[in-house]
């Protein structure tokens, strides 16, 4: 059986691909709406406040009387919808979705949530994650007769829905889950029933809340106080609920009890500060980490700064762990969208130009120190520091509130090859004059996971490279981003 997609309301669509791809390891971000009266303009409300988790693309599905109607474009929410996209949209049950991928392009095709149409009725999935066996499975669905849409991973789950042999939609459903390895927190919607799953590691947060008689769930709960939704509690590691309204079943977990990896880095940069993750404010745990780098990484200074946004807590902490005071010395252009100007060849600091700006009274003549939460290829952070010395810095020290990031990431948030990595390719003496300060300091990574010790444990494969789920994809020799098999 092959799934029909069904046509989208809004934007144009391309309708099939030819590629046979894993598909594009992505950030993203979640919504599922129940029993709500207009559920599609809470699920938009929500994922305005998810933007940060993708802004490549969005989409929102609403089922009404049975029928699904699809709105998504390549584009940030508000550019994507309007108050008549969302009258097109009209029901008491809707799934949202943002995206952001690391591979196969911006285009409408891989937007989410992919919204097709197989024997029990209109089935929709909105993913965040990675899955790490979906090229395994991809090949084997398509010897099986299975046409993509799309090169995306997500579309994987869909295919194995449709395609399960069970009787019921529920064992349908746990039939799919089945088969997936890596991670993925996900909302289905089959008909008005919704769906919310994460698999048995918790990679991924996901969190159900309620309001007026009906359920929210959606990747933070910065999404839920948007909405005036109350938090409810977060959705456990291998959990699968079946929601319909008021009503709320667990149908079963996953996979037998296994030790719990949900992402350090969510906590270090990808999340909002002022969500909760697992029972964690990200906020504190960022100050934490800045304040465990002080204890590790002093040095005497005149002001502590940060890269803003996402180091503005880590470096709060810094500053109370060491007394010296925070001061604004770098500041944000928050309207920096995608532009048709092409930098020269000469000017490679062009994009950290168009996002930055050094507050020359707070720098001139004096000690700096500057705190990111975290150091990938580099290349910002050296256009960085030579904007504070323009600026009149007396001298520039370095600290990165996590560990060197040394190993991509295969679940879920977009990490380039070894090979790309600076920490991974450099030691830190080696990285502090390629950057051109006067010292570096990272965060230990026994200090980062002892600040978070007692919420359990985490996954850092990123700074460790201890992969918790198998990756079945990469162990076959398979790459992301590369085509070995053509089909």
């Amino acid at each position: 059986m092959t799934a029909k997609p069904l046509p989208v309301v809004g934007g144009p669509q391309d309708i099939f691909t030819s590629e046979f791809d894993e598909g594009p390891r992505e950030e993203c971000g979640v919504v599922g709406v129940s029993g709500i009266e207009g559920a599609s303009e809470l699920a938009f409300l929500a994922l305005y406040a998810l933007q940060h988790r993708g802004q490549e693309s969005a989409g929102i599905c609403a089922i009404h009387d049975g029928e699904a109607r699809v709105h998504k474009e390549v584009g940030l929410v508000g550019d994507v919808f309007n108050a008549e996209a969302l009258l097109k949209l009209p029901g008491r049950t809707a799934l949202g979705h943002v995206r952001y991928s690391t591979a196969g392009g911006s285009k409408v095709l891989n937007a989410q949530p992919i919204v097709v149409r197989y024997a029990e009725g209109e089935l929709g999935v909105a993913h965040n994650g990675n899955l790490t066996n979906a090229h395994d499975l991809k090949k084997r669905l398509v010897a099986e007769g299975a046409i993509f849409q799309t090169t995306s991973d997500s579309e994987v789950i869909v295919h194995l829905i449709a395609r399960s042999r069970q009787e019921t939609i529920d064992a349908q459903v746990d039939d799919a889950l089945s088969h997936l390895e890596g991670a993925f927190s996900l909302a289905i919607t089959i008909g008005e029933t919704l769906y919310v799953v994460r698999d048995p590691r918790g990679y991924r947060p996901l969190v159900l809340g309620k309001l007026d008689g009906g359920h929210v769930v959606t990747s933070e709960t910065c999404a839920l106080d948007i909405v005036g939704a109350e938090y409810v509690r977060d959705i456990e590691p291998g959990e699968v609920l079946k929601i319909a309204g008021a009503s709320v079943q667990k149908l079963r977990s996953l996979a037998p009890a296994q030790e719990q990896a949900p992402c350090i880095f969510e906590l270090v940069y990808f999340a909002r500060p002022d969500s909760r993750l697992w029972t964690i404010s990200v906020d504190g745990a960022r100050r934490g980490f800045g304040r465990q780098l002080a204890a590790e990484h002093p040095v005497d200074a005149d002001a502590v700064i940060a890269v803003p946004d996402s180091a503005n807590s880590a470096a709060l902490g810094y500053s109370e762990a060491s007394g010296i005071p925070y001061e604004l010395g770098l500041l944000r252009n928050h309207y920096v969208g995608r532009t048709f100007i092409k930098p020269s060849q000469a000017d490679r600091d062009f994009g950290a130009r168009m996002k930055y700006n050094p507050v020359r009274e707070v720098l001139e003549g004096r000690r700096v120190i500057v705190v990111d939460d975290s150091l990938v290829r580099g290349t910002t952070s050296k256009s960085l520091v030579k904007f504070i010395r323009q600026a009149g810095a007396k001298e520039v020290h370095f600290r990165i509130a996590s560990p060197p990031v040394r190993f991509p990431c295969f679940y879920g948030i977009d990490m380039p090859s070894s090979e790309e990595l600076i920490g991974s390719q450099m030691s830190p003496p080696e990285i502090a004059e390629t950057l051109g300060v006067d010292s570096l300091g990272y965060l230990s990574l026994d200090g980062m996971l002892g600040v978070v010790a007692e919420h359990g444990s985490f996954c850092n494969a990123c700074f460790s490279g201890n992969y918790a789920a198998p990756l079945v994809d990469v162990d076959k020799g398979y790459v992301p981003g590369n085509h070995p098999i053509n089909c």
